[in-house]
């Protein structure tokens, strides 16, 4: 189980000295208080899940793909809505109309093939921000 703990620099001491030995630094309130993956290092209340990055070396091309494809997904969206509103707007001929609905329709045929071969589903690229909400906004929202 990882563990980190969350201290501040005494006055005179050097970091790195203490560390070297193995100590933490004591904090100016008491000693150094040992926060584990499931707990808030702030407030010390539990959390639902660890926040800690999952560094397998056997799924690390496949995380990487699945970042990569969330920012993507991301940048498609945003592309989408803003040429929606451009539609509206009636900023656009027929012809820009035309090409960047053609162009969107690509981008999510090939987002979809590269989930298909990482065995990945739009869901999965939702990335989960804690307290800021989900990556992506709901499906029609």
């Amino acid at each position: 189980m990882w563990c980190t703990s969350i201290s501040a620099p005494s006055s005179g001491r050097s970091r790195r000295t203490s560390r070297a030995r193995g100590e933490a630094d004591p904090a100016p309130g008491g000693p150094a208080r040992t926060v584990t993956p499931e707990e808030d290092p702030v407030s010390g209340e539990a959390r639902a899940t660890p926040r800690r990055l999952e560094t397998d070396p056997e799924t690390v091309e496949r995380d990487l793909i699945k970042l990569v494809l969330s920012l993507v997904e991301l940048l498609r969206q945003l592309m989408e809505r803003t040429a929606l509103h451009r539609v509206d707007e009636g900023d656009l001929s027929e012809d820009q109309e035309e090409h960047i609905g053609m162009t969107l329709m690509i981008l999510q045929e090939r987002m979809t093939e590269l989930c298909d071969r990482y065995d990945l589903t739009m869901d999965d690229l939702n990335i989960d921000l804690g307290p800021l909400g989900s990556l992506l906004p709901p499906p029609g929202g």
